[in-house]
C-alpha cells in the first residue's frame, strides 16, 4: 500500500467511526496532544481530552451522529506528515431534531511508530457559497 493510499485508508476509517457514532474509536484515531479547529466553535481546542469534554457537553444535549459521507478528497504528503482534505456532508441529531451539514475539513496526520497514520490536526469549515 502507498503512503497515500494509507492516508485515504487511516481518513476513511476515521469518518467511518464518526459516522457510527463511536466515540472510543473516534477519538482513538486523534493523538492525545491534537487540536481542534471549528467554525462552530470559538475558541481552539488544544488537546484531545477537551474535544472530548466538549463532545460529551453536546451528547448532553442530545447530539448523535447518525451518518457522514466524504467526497473531493485530496492529500497531500510531506515527509512523516500528511495533510488530507475533503468535503464532508454528515446527517446528525440533537434534542431539536436531525439535520445534515456540508463542511470542509482538514485533518493532519503523522506518521507514528509502528506504521500507522494518527490524526494530529483538525480543522473544519464552513462551505463557501457560490
Amino acid at each position: 500500500m502507498t503512503p497515500q493510499q494509507e492516508i485515504l485508508s487511516a481518513a476513511q476509517a476515521l469518518v467511518n467511526v464518526f459516522g457510527q457514532h463511536d466515540t472510543r474509536a473516534y477519538f482513538e484515531a486523534f493523538s492525545p496532544d491534537a487540536t481542534f479547529m471549528f467554525h462552530n466553535v470559538p475558541q481552539r481546542l488544544d488537546n484531545r481530552a477537551a474535544y472530548e469534554a466538549l463532545w460529551a457537553e453536546w451528547e448532553k444535549d442530545g447530539f448523535k451522529v447518525l451518518s457522514c459521507e466524504s467526497s473531493n478528497q485530496h492529500v497531500q504528503l510531506l515527509g512523516d506528515i500528511a495533510i488530507f482534505t475533503h468535503d464532508v456532508k454528515t446527517r446528525l441529531r440533537n434534542n431539536d431534531g436531525e439535520f445534515t451539514s456540508a463542511e470542509r475539513e482538514t485533518i493532519v496526520f503523522q506518521h507514528v511508530s509502528g506504521g500507522a497514520w494518527l490524526a494530529v490536526h483538525e480543522h473544519l469549515s464552513a462551505p463557501t457559497v457560490a
